[in-house]
C-alpha cells in the first residue's frame, strides 16, 4: 500500500512531503492534515515532514474548513482554523513526495493528471477504502470522517518515524 511509496521517497531526501486532497479542501483533507500534523508533532517531526492539503475543485478556494469540521476536530484536540482551502495544482505532483487521495473518484482524477513518471506518489489515505464524505450529511458524518482518519494518520506517522529514523533515509 503505501510502505513501498515511503520507502521510495523516503531513499531521497531527508525531508518529505505529504499531501492530503478531496473536492473543495473543506472537510475530509483539512482534517487529514490537521491530525498527521499532530501526530508528527508528538513525535517530534513536525520540522521534519511537511503536510498540506487540497481540493481537485475551486468551489471553496480561500475560505477555512467548514465549520462543522472544525467544531468536531476541535472536540478532539485538532485545530483547523488558520488552514485555507486551495485547489490542486499541477506542480503539486512535483513539490509533494505522498499525495493521499480521500476517496477512489479523486485517486483516479489524480490518476488522469499525474505525469506517468510521478504516478507511484499516488494513494489512497485509508489503503483499499474510502473517507466518506460527510458535507451532506448530519454531525455523526464528521465524527466517522475522524474516525476513520485519526488510526491511519497514527500509522502513517509512526511509518514515517521509522523511516527517517533508519540508516540511509
Amino acid at each position: 500500500m503505501i510502505k513501498p511509496l515511503l520507502d521510495r521517497m523516503l531513499g531521497r531526501k531527508p525531508r518529505l512531503s505529504v499531501l492530503m486532497v478531496c473536492s473543495g479542501n473543506i472537510c475530509r483533507s483539512p482534517t487529514a492534515q490537521a491530525v498527521l500534523e499532530k501526530r508528527l508533532a508528538e513525535l517530534g517531526l513536525d520540522k521534519q515532514v511537511l503536510v498540506d492539503s487540497a481540493g481537485l475543485e475551486s468551489f471553496h478556494v480561500g475560505e477555512p474548513p467548514d465549520k462543522r469540521s472544525q467544531k468536531h476536530a476541535a472536540h478532539r484536540g485538532y485545530d483547523l482554523s488558520r488552514q485555507r482551502a486551495r485547489r490542486f495544482e499541477r506542480a503539486d505532483f512535483e513539490r509533494f513526495d505522498l499525495v493521499l487521495a480521500m476517496d477512489q473518484g479523486h485517486l483516479a482524477s489524480l490518476r488522469k493528471r499525474c505525469p506517468a513518471e510521478l504516478q507511484g506518489r499516488l494513494a489512497l489515505l485509508l489503503g483499499d477504502a474510502d473517507v466518506p464524505d460527510p458535507f451532506y450529511g448530519g454531525p455523526s458524518g464528521f465524527d466517522r470522517v475522524l474516525d476513520l482518519i485519526e488510526p491511519r494518520c497514527a500509522q502513517l506517522a509512526g511509518e514515517l518515524a521509522e523511516r527517517l529514523k533508519s540508516p540511509g533515509a
